[in-house]
C-alpha cells in the first residue's frame, strides 16, 4: 500500500501541482507516494494538468488503509482529509501560517515563507539532487505563478521569482509571464458557470478562536466579469453560512490589474471588516485596495480580530 501525498479540500494549482511533483520526487528517492486530490478541480488546474500532459491525480478523501500521507499546502486540520486521525503524517510541506495539525511521531517538515509550496518542493529537488522532468518543471512553474499572481502578491518573494525562471527553463517556457496570463485567462472566465461552483472555486475553512470562518477568493483581470452576478453571490454565501453553520463567509474578488479587491461580506459581526482591515461594509461589500492575498492580508488581520 503507498502513502499518498495530499493538499487541502477544494484543490487550487498549488495543491494539486505539488502533490504531483512532491510523489515523484519521494519516488526518486526510494519510497512509494502517490498524488491525490480531495476534490474536484477548477478550470485554470485543469488548463495546467492538459497543457503539460498530466491526467487528474485520484479522488482520494480517506487515507486510513494507506502508508501514511504527505500533507502539501496547508496544516489546518479543518482543511485536510477528515480521518487524518488514523493514518500517519509523514511529513508537511506548506508555506502557509501554521496550523493544528499534531503528530504523536517525528516527520519531515518543510515550511517556508515564500509565495508557493511549489516553491519549497524545487528547494527540495535541489537539496536531493534530483532532476525534475520537463512536464513537472512546467507544472510547477505554472502554480508559483497562479499563487503569486505573476509575481504581483504580496507574498511573492525573490525565492518563487528563482524558481519560475530556473523551471521556466527546464520546461522549454520562453515566455512564461504570457503563459501566466492565458493561465488567469482561464482562471477569469465565469460566464455560465453556476453561482454555487464560483463561490467554491477557491474557498477555504478556517476555525478562528473557536468561530468557524469560510473564505472564498476569485482572482479575475477584471472585476467587471462579475458585475452582473454580484448580487447572486452574496446571496449564495449568505445560504452558505446558513448551510454551513459559519460565523461568517467572506467571498474575495480580487481584481489582478488594479491590485484590489472587493469584499462579500456576511457575518455574525456587523463590524467584522471595520476591526480587521479598518474598512466598514456598505450592503454587505467593500473595496480593499492593495488587497490580493488571502494568507497574507486576509485571514491574519481577521483571526487576530476575532480573538
Amino acid at each position: 500500500m503507498p502513502a499518498y501525498a495530499v493538499g487541502h479540500k477544494v484543490p487550487d494549482s498549488d495543491s494539486i501541482c505539488s502533490a504531483i511533483a512532491l510523489s515523484y520526487l519521494k519516488t526518486q528517492i526510494g519510497e512509494d507516494v502517490q498524488p491525490a486530490r480531495l476534490g474536484e478541480l477548477s478550470p485554470e488546474t485543469l488548463f495546467i494538468l492538459d497543457k503539460f500532459g498530466f491526467e487528474q491525480p485520484e479522488l482520494k478523501m480517506n487515507f486510513a488503509d494507506t502508508d501514511g500521507i504527505y500533507v502539501v499546502d496547508h496544516s489546518d486540520r479543518i482543511q485536510g482529509p477528515d480521518d487524518i486521525d488514523n493514518t500517519t503524517v509523514l511529513g508537511i510541506i506548506d508555506h502557509h501560517k501554521l496550523g493544528d495539525i499534531t503528530t504523536s511521531t517525528p516527520l519531515e517538515c518543510w515550511i517556508r515563507p515564500v509565495g508557493c509550496t511549489n516553491t519549497i518542493i524545487k528547494m527540495m529537488y535541489d537539496f536531493h539532487s534530483v532532476e525534475i522532468p520537463k512536464n513537472i518543471a512546467g507544472a510547477m512553474m505554472c502554480a508559483i505563478l497562479s499563487d503569486t499572481v505573476i509575481f504581483k502578491s504580496p507574498t511573492c518573494t525573490t525565492a518563487d521569482i528563482k524558481c519560475v525562471e530556473a523551471l521556466a527553463e527546464i520546461a522549454g517556457i520562453e515566455d512564461y509571464k504570457a503563459l501566466g496570463m492565458e493561465m488567469f485567462e482561464v482562471k477569469s472566465a465565469v460566464a455560465g458557470t453556476p453561482v454555487r461552483e464560483l463561490v467554491m472555486r477557491d474557498f477555504k475553512d478556517f476555525n478562528m478562536h473557536g468561530n468557524k470562518i469560510g473564505i472564498g477568493q476569485l482572482e479575475l483581470i477584471n472585476l467587471n466579469l462579475v458585475d452582473d452576478m454580484k448580487a447572486d453571490l452574496q446571496a449564495d454565501i449568505a445560504a452558505l453560512k446558513t448551510e454551513g453553520d459559519y460565523h461568517s463567509v467572506l467571498l474575495v474578488l480580487t481584481d489582478i490589474m488594479k491590485e484590489g479587491s472587493e469584499v462579500l461580506v456576511v457575518s455574525n459581526n456587523d463590524d467584522l471588516t471595520e476591526k480587521a482591515y479598518g474598512s466598514a461594509t456598505v450592503d454587505g461589500k467593500v473595496w480593499i485596495d492593495g488587497i490580493m492575498s488571502r494568507k497574507k492580508q486576509v485571514v491574519p488581520p481577521l483571526q487576530d480580530s476575532l480573538a
